[in-house]
Formats: C-alpha cells, sequence, structure tokens
C-alpha cells in the first residue's frame, strides 16, 4: 500500500531533498544537488519566490520506506497576471512502481482542484530561472547542475496516467574549437561600428553588481514572448544575485552596450560543475567547496546558462560582439566542449544563433500536462 505524506517539519524536507541520493546511487550521470542550498531554496524565509508562489512536498511511503517526491506549485504571478490557470509540479522522482507516481500526482491534481486551476504541467520549477523538464533522450551524458536527471521508465510513467507532451526542450553542445573566430571577427567590428556598441569584460565580481539588476530587465524583456515566461520580480534579482553571480568566473559574464551605456546584450556562462557535485555528493564541508572552486577555476567545459538581446537588436549580429569575446577567454582558460542549457524548441531564434558553431542535440526533455 502506498502512503502519500505531506511535509511539514525540517527533517521531512531534508527526507525529500535527499530521497534521490538513494534513488540514483551509484549512477555515473545523476549530479546530486548540495543540500544546504537545496533546503534553503525550499525554504519559504529565504527564497523570495515563495513571495508570489507557494509549494506544498509530499513523501510517498511503502512499507515504511520512501518510495517517491513531488512538489506542487502555484505561480500567482501566472495565475493571476497572466491568467493561467496552471498547477505546477516538479522535483517528481520515484521508483519504477505506477502506484507511486499516480498517488503522488494524484496530490497534485486535488490541490489544483481545490484553486480551480485548469491543468497541470510538470515537471517544472518555481520560475525560469529553475530547473525545467523530464529527460526524455540522453540518459548516457553526465547532467548538469542546472537540469535533472531522471531515469528512463519516467516517460512512460507520465504517458500511462494521461499525461501528454507540452513543450519540447533540446540540450546542445559543440566544440569550443568549432567556434571559428573568422565567423564573427569581422562581423564583431562592423556590428560595433554600425549600431555604436562596445562590449564589457569583467576581473572581479564586485563590477558587475552595478549591472545586474539591468541585466535581469533586460532578460524579463528578452523572453517576454515566449509561451512559458515568468518575469523575475525585484526580490527575486537579490537573491539571484547574491546566490549565484559572486560565485560564476566573472570573465565569464559579457555584456554589450550602447553609446549611452544602455544594455543592449548579455550572456552568462557557467564553468562546469558536474564531476565537482558527484565527488562533493551533496556537502560542501569538509571537501565539497574544494572540489567545486578547483572546477570554477579549471573546468574544460563551460554551460551556457543565460543569453538575452533586447527585443530590437535581436537578429542584428549582436551576438557576434559576444562570442568573439568568449572565444578569447576559451581560449586563454583552455576551454574544451560548450555545453548548452535546456532551449524550448520553439525558440527558432536561439537556434538561429548557434548555427555555425555545428551543434549536436544529445538531450532532450519535454513538460508534459493534463487537464483538471
Amino acid at each position: 500500500m502506498i502512503k502519500v505524506v505531506e511535509v511539514t517539519t525540517k527533517q521531512g524536507l531534508k527526507d525529500f531533498v535527499k530521497f534521490p541520493f538513494s534513488l540514483y546511487k551509484n549512477n555515473k550521470f545523476w549530479v546530486p544537488p548540495i543540500i544546504k542550498d537545496e533546503m534553503e531554496s525550499f525554504n519559504k524565509d529565504v527564497n523570495p519566490v515563495f513571495k508570489n508562489a507557494e509549494a506544498t512536498f509530499f513523501l510517498a511511503y511503502k512499507e515504511n520506506t520512501i518510495v517517491g517526491r513531488v512538489a506542487a506549485i502555484i505561480n500567482w504571478l501566472e495565475v493571476k497576471e497572466q491568467g493561467l490557470k496552471k498547477m505546477r509540479f516538479g522535483w517528481f522522482d520515484f521508483i519504477d512502481d505506477l502506484d507511486v507516481s499516480k498517488a503522488l500526482l494524484a496530490k497534485v491534481a486535488e490541490i489544483g482542484h481545490t484553486h480551480k486551476l485548469e491543468f497541470m504541467e510538470g515537471p517544472v520549477g518555481f520560475s525560469n530561472l529553475d530547473k525545467v523538464g523530464v529527460l526524455t533522450e540522453g540518459f548516457d551524458e553526465i547532467g548538469t547542475m542546472i537540469t535533472w536527471y531522471n531515469h528512463p521508465y519516467y516517460k512512460n510513467h507520465y504517458e500511462t496516467h494521461e499525461f501528454v507532451k507540452e513543450k519540447e526542450y533540446l540540450e546542445n553542445k559543440f566544440k569550443a574549437a568549432a567556434a571559428d573566430p573568422k565567423l564573427f571577427e569581422k562581423a564583431n567590428l562592423l556590428i560595433k561600428r554600425r549600431f555604436k556598441l562596445r562590449e564589457l569584460n569583467f576581473t572581479n565580481s564586485k563590477d558587475i553588481m552595478p549591472w545586474v539588476d539591468k541585466m535581469f530587465d533586460l532578460f524579463n524583456e528578452s523572453y517576454a514572448k515566449l509561451s512559458s515566461f515568468v518575469k523575475i520580480t525585484d526580490i527575486q534579482k537579490e537573491y539571484f544575485k547574491k546566490k549565484y553571480i559572486s560565485f560564476i568566473n566573472p570573465e565569464y559574464i559579457k555584456f554589450v552596450v550602447d553609446e549611452n551605456d544602455g544594455l543592449v546584450a548579455f550572456a552568462i556562462v557557467m564553468p562546469s560543475f558536474s564531476k565537482a557535485l558527484q565527488k562533493a555528493n551533496g556537502k560542501l564541508f569538509p571537501l565539497g567547496i574544494f572540489h567545486l572552486l578547483h572546477a570554477r577555476k579549471n573546468s574544460k567545459d563551460a554551460i551556457f546558462y543565460l543569453i538575452g538581446i533586447k527585443p530590437e537588436y535581436q537578429s542584428k549580429g549582436v551576438t557576434a560582439i559576444i562570442f568573439n569575446e568568449f572565444y578569447h577567454t576559451f581560449k586563454k582558460r583552455g576551454v574544451e566542449n560548450c555545453i548548452r542549457t535546456p532551449e524550448l524548441e520553439e525558440n527558432t531564434a536561439i537556434r538561429q544563433m548557434w548555427k555555425h558553431f555545428n551543434p549536436i542535440t544529445h538531450k532532450r526533455r519535454r513538460t508534459y500536462r493534463k487537464n483538471l
């Protein structure tokens, strides 16, 4: 018999966070989170997303053993401002038992019905900066710190429970050597001259901070038209600024500004922490922090995390400026592989941007929906 229990204690939340550590034990492709960070992201007193969202966490038990988990999420900005009556769910993991996944999804649906929402979609996080999608291809590729990894049987569970595909995401990679500088060096100079633009490079995190709010404003503006977009609020900007920006190598953040220092484009690249996180195994201390710091400086893999371009400058070659700067940084750092975060299949503009780099789609993931 399956028993589903709402998490109401700190220990229960810790059990929720740690369940995948047993589910994926000895899996060489799963990348564990840092337990402390995961706990904080679920803490209503720490994560500002809870100013505009709510979440209920559930654990499934079978014979007193945890066999599944799910977070049922309502983003009220999405529901009230966008009129999208969506019940979100994420952090959905389970053993290969259809009764377990069914029981957890029933709890999500129950909350959706209570709030008179129209459909449920997952796996998704609280906002657009969270992880998204269940992996459907690429199970023999190592995960990243900003994506979920899952067993191949997950897809079958969604479809058996009569969920249908909602959105498809592609993950691509290419060799840094494929970024032939001849493709953008000339264009870089031409675009800068034509639109009176210049690049901004950084060597110190504190020099980036005055630009971060403008960067998130541009992020909101760049992605506003995508179907899944929920804007980043001012209080979330402060949270992400403290949590992420100071930890990213400042050389991996590039801005493009106009003649009045108005922000036109930005790109954030992260060194891959996957192997370091596997060595840390959920703990920063005593040695986890050293593995992460080593990866920050020495990782040969770089993940393109966020790129934003002002709408009126899109399709005008501004990316040539960004890629030119990254080419020189990567060459200096010895970066060999470039990995892109999940991108909506419908986002043709972003795919056009990468076409010169001969990217290979190495993973696919999707979200599923079901009417309530």
